[in-house]
């Protein structure tokens, strides 16, 4: 019973020990972590290196990049980490072609507004001032001319003016002239009519429609080019760890014949083979480490960034099985794909230049009518009134004249232009349509395949290393094995890849690229 308290009392005590020791441990362990971070907040990392602006996706006037000002303490060495969220909103951001495409619609929404004006009064301010000298006398004359014009929507032309003349002479005295005058003239045939007399408008309207579709085309492909760009860093990094880990599996197979050496169950000289196996996973790591490098570079130019920047994509690599219908993806294509949308608006700006052409090679018949009135004072009449109303048709027949039909011919060519372009449209998007889908799903499959391909020759390279360590197979085998695995893992990888890549060229193709990132337009 007394040995038992004596050896209760030694347990505590020594329990008190060890909890002393590590309460002392943690407290040394905070310290030490209090310390490292009181040392990163003096290291002088530029803040801008890190800081965005809330500004639209495409800052038209400024360059943003990830800089590092510090001379002393370089982060060069350091990994930015990257998501594939963040590569896209920096690209929505910094990308070149996407901020000279907002550049453009600048001038694109202002032709808009300049077609839509058309139908606006137009007002005309004139003047002058002469002083004229003759043999009997001299003069000094000013002149105002104030004129607007109004088109209407149905082809009317209203004219409305006032001129007025104020004469000084040394002998003759001062005189006035002024007057008013109206004008319409109403179109019958040619230029006659809201359909023709809109067309420049409707035209106008067409194309910013197909400006800001291919607004959005450009946003789509540079941010599938950026998705395809940061899985390719991906794919490189993924490569040197797979080169990384072939090569520590050699060292491990070198150091395993060592010791079989050592122990005389194997011949000193065939460890040459996993020796040169050594080599060779070394020159495959240096191949690896450069494609990484390569790939960096070029989704830094797709973010423009500067090329210095130490980034890292640390997206991880999942793939969920995706089952989409052939019809209803040719359905959502119809809808929302850019190019064919484009298609079909070219084929309606088409019919119109045809209805305009056709109505400018007819004859060009108008209602006129206007009136004025001129009112005149001078020193010797005093004050005289005149004014003049009038109504009529005026006629223009162009008579042997066949450039007037050539640009109606053109235009019927190229609506059946227009047609045809359409017809071989659908059917290629039909085509892209329906080979995305398929190539998703065979992209599916062959991952399955791959991913139980490198379980095998995993497990199988490693049934051979325990044999090898029983003597029971050799370096050879375990070499050719360990290829086998490594082409796997690539494989593997590669098919990962590909079906990632594929998603995003079939959203491409369905015109859903915006939509699936949730990325609204800013225009």
């Amino acid at each position: 019973m007394l040995a038992a308290r004596q050896l209760q009392g030694f347990y505590l005590g020594y329990r008190q020990q060890s909890l002393r020791r590590v309460y002392l441990l943690s407290r040394h362990y905070v310290m030490i972590k209090i310390l490292i971070a009181i040392s990163i907040l003096f290291v002088p990392v530029s803040v801008d290196a890190y800081s965005f602006s809330n500004e639209q996706a495409v800052s038209a006037g400024q360059e943003k990049n990830l800089t590092f000002n510090s001379p002393d303490i370089s982060l060069h060495a350091q990994k930015i980490e990257m998501t594939l969220g963040d590569a896209i909103y920096l690209g929505l951001r910094n990308n070149r072609a996407i901020r000279s495409a907002y550049l453009n619609r600048i001038s694109q929404k202002f032709d808009l507004t300049v077609s839509q004006d058309r139908f606006n009064p137009k007002l005309t301010l004139s003047g002058n001032y002469l002083a004229t000298y003759n043999q009997d006398d001299r003069y000094r004359q000013g002149a105002v001319s104030p004129k607007t014009t109004i088109l209407t929507p149905y082809g009317s032309r209203v004219s409305l003016g006032w001129n007025y003349i104020n004469t000084k002479a040394n002998m003759a005295g001062f005189s006035t002239n002024d007057g008013a005058s109206i004008t319409v003239i109403q179109p019958l045939l040619r230029g006659a009519g809201k359909n023709i007399a809109t067309a420049p408008v409707r035209l106008a309207q067409l194309s910013e429609q197909i400006n800001r579709l291919n607004l959005k085309s450009i946003i789509s492909q540079t941010v599938t080019g950026i998705i395809t760009s940061y899985r390719a860093l991906l794919h490189a990094q993924e490569q040197l760890k797979i080169a990384r880990e072939s090569l520590n599996r050699s060292h491990k197979l070198v150091d395993v014949n060592r010791a079989m050496i050592a122990a005389g169950r194997m011949a000193e000289f065939e460890i040459v083979q996993a020796e040169a196996e050594v080599a060779s996973q070394e020159l495959n790591f240096e191949q690896a480490r450069n494609d990484l490098d390569a790939k960096r570079l070029e989704l830094l130019q797709l973010l423009s960034l500067d090329l210095n920047t130490p980034i890292e994509a640390t997206e991880s690599l999942q793939a969920h099985d995706t089952k989409v219908d052939v019809v209803q993806a040719i359905k959502q294509a119809e809808y929302s794909q850019p190019q064919w949308l484009i298609k079909l608006i070219e084929n309606e700006q088409a019919n119109i230049d045809l209805a305009v052409a056709h109505n400018n090679s007819q004859w060009d018949v108008s209602l006129v009518g206007g009136a004025n009135q001129v009112r005149r004072r001078d020193n010797q009449s005093g004050v005289s009134r005149t004014w003049e109303n009038y109504v009529g048709i005026q006629v223009e027949i162009p008579v042997n004249d066949m450039s007037i039909h050539q640009a109606e011919v053109q235009a019927r060519v190229n609506v059946r232009n227009s047609g045809i372009q359409l017809a071989e449209a659908h059917q290629q998007l039909e085509r892209e349509v329906t080979n995305a889908v398929r190539d998703i799903n065979a992209r599916w499959r062959q991952y399955e395949i791959s991913q139980r391909a490198r379980d095998l020759s995993l497990r199988k390279l490693e049934i051979e290393c325990e044999k090898l360590t029983v003597g029971r197979s050799s370096n050879f085998q375990v070499l050719s094995y360990e290829n086998d695995l490594r082409n796997a893992e690539n494989a593997r990888l590669n098919t990962l890849i590909n079906y990632l890549n594929a998603q995003a060229e079939l959203d491409q193709q369905l015109g859903t690229t915006l939509q699936s990132w949730d990325i609204t337009i800013n225009d």
